[in-house]
């Protein structure tokens, strides 16, 4: 089985940094093994691809007559073009280019008509937003169906515009049933978002089959690293409400006394776009969409089921979950290290193992007091991740839980990091008085 996993490993896709070494505190170095796809993953190759492929021609799109402004144009709308087909957008639904799904989220908080459902389990961008037209927050239950039964009475209990969820939990991996979720909402007579940061790099997602009315993701988690989200979703709300910025490119026609306004997605994307964010989110999805979603799917629940196993045998090592019904999970493990704080453990891995995890809180701050915890370490699976990856991390566990530590680790205003630390991270030469330049 580890051969099948590894050779799915080579198979699906090749991203950046996948040969890149790193240096131990104690000496030496060790090829870097990322668990941290669920804050920012490794471009693809494809995407860095098209990066290199355009920039020559990059140029203002939209109202430039030259050659290259002509190449920029079609490549920023054709992006559009792949974005609605890799979500399976409906007819009625529009693709407006943002920086990241914080920002999709804040957007679409401006269009609301109304109040939005909540669970208290969100990332923040899908939590905070919401104030501005009334916020109801629903408390999760242990289990997800008497979460639905708890967010039907939220939703039913007077009028509602919309039921945000999380598609994915960026804490825990697991995934809500969307497609009965948006059938109660529209039933309720509310419409559905979800924050798709971290199901769309694990699951193929198809809003007309869903009934999804709106959707948000991140390029930088979709192996796009070049500042670019997307906010897909239905159109008069979008056409109905004030341009998210007011610029040049959201209007038809200015006057010294009126403004005209052009409808979505132009209304929502004022100033110059980032071209070749949206052309690398793109060619990142049309990787994607290239790679057999089963394949996707089977690489990534070998290597979490290795990764939950190693771990749960270790003892002091416990797994956060949030309901023991859970349907589905993607390629995120969250736990803790029984008699270590998240963020030495989290130093640790780096410092002895070049192994990078995740830890605090995770930007949920409400969903990790429900675990009763004041942090946690998170790690990630992407397709860059290998079982040699999964054996590094479990082992490195086993090792500090029998014998701790092999170097001191100090905190300073919450960030650990070992004492003294012998590596090499400032990008400028030593006589600028850092240290030398790793890059």
């Amino acid at each position: 089985m580890t051969a099948v996993v590894d050779q799915a490993c080579v198979a699906l896709a090749r991203v950046s940094g996948d040969d890149l070494r790193v240096p131990l505190v104690q000496g030496g170095t060790t090829t870097y093994a990322n668990f941290d796809y669920a804050a920012s993953a490794p471009a693809l190759a494809q995407a860095t691809d098209r990066v290199q492929q355009l920039l020559p021609f990059y140029a203002s799109v939209h109202r430039g007559a030259g050659y290259a402004s002509r190449i920029s144009t079609e490549c920023y709308e054709a992006a559009r073009g792949t974005l609605t087909r890799f979500l399976d957008a409906a007819d009625d639904q529009v693709v407006v280019f943002t920086r990241n799904t914080t920002d999709s989220l804040n957007l679409l908080a401006g269009c609301v008509p109304g109040d939005t459902v909540v669970l208290d389990i969100e990332h923040h961008a899908n939590f905070l937003p919401w104030n501005r037209h009334g916020r109801r927050v629903v408390p999760a239950a242990d289990t997800v169906e008497e979460t639905i039964r708890r967010l039907i009475a939220g939703l039913c209990t007077k009028p509602v515009a919309l039921l945000a969820v999380t598609g994915a939990s960026n804490v825990t991996g697991e995934v809500l049933p969307l497609e009965r979720l948006a059938t109660i909402a529209h039933q309720c007579g509310a419409r559905i978002l979800v924050d798709a940061a971290q199901l769309a790099p694990h699951r193929r997602i198809s809003l007309r089959d869903t009934g999804i009315d709106y959707l948000a993701c991140s390029g930088h988690k979709l192996y796009a690293p070049f500042g670019a989200g997307v906010l897909v979703g239905r159109r008069d709300w979008l056409d109905a409400a004030e341009p998210y910025l007011a610029g040049g490119g959201a209007v038809r026609q200015v006057s010294a006394t009126h403004t005209d306004w052009a409808p979505a997605p132009q209304r929502h994307e004022a100033g110059s776009p980032n071209v070749l964010g949206a052309a690398a989110l793109a060619a990142a999805c049309d990787a994607l969409s290239a790679i057999d979603s089963e394949s996707l799917a089977s690489h990534e629940r070998l290597l979490a089921e290795r990764l939950r196993a190693g771990l749960s045998a270790i003892p002091g090592v416990d797994l956060l979950r949030i309901w023991s019904d859970s349907p589905d999970t993607v390629g995120i493990v969250a736990f803790s290290v029984d008699g270590f704080a998240p963020g030495e453990v989290a130093a640790y891995l780096s410092a002895e193992h070049g192994i990078g995890v995740r830890d605090g809180r995770f930007c949920a701050h409400p969903l990790l007091a429900r675990l009763g915890l004041d942090g946690a370490l998170r790690a990630s699976i992407g397709l860059g991740t290998c079982s040699a990856d999964v054996d590094r991390l479990v082992g490195a566990i086993v090792t500090l839980v029998e014998s701790g530590p092999a170097w001191n680790y100090a905190s300073t205003d919450g960030l650990w990091n070992p004492t003294p630390e012998t590596r090499p991270f400032s990008t400028t030469d030593s006589g600028a008085g850092g240290a030398p330049c790793v890059i």
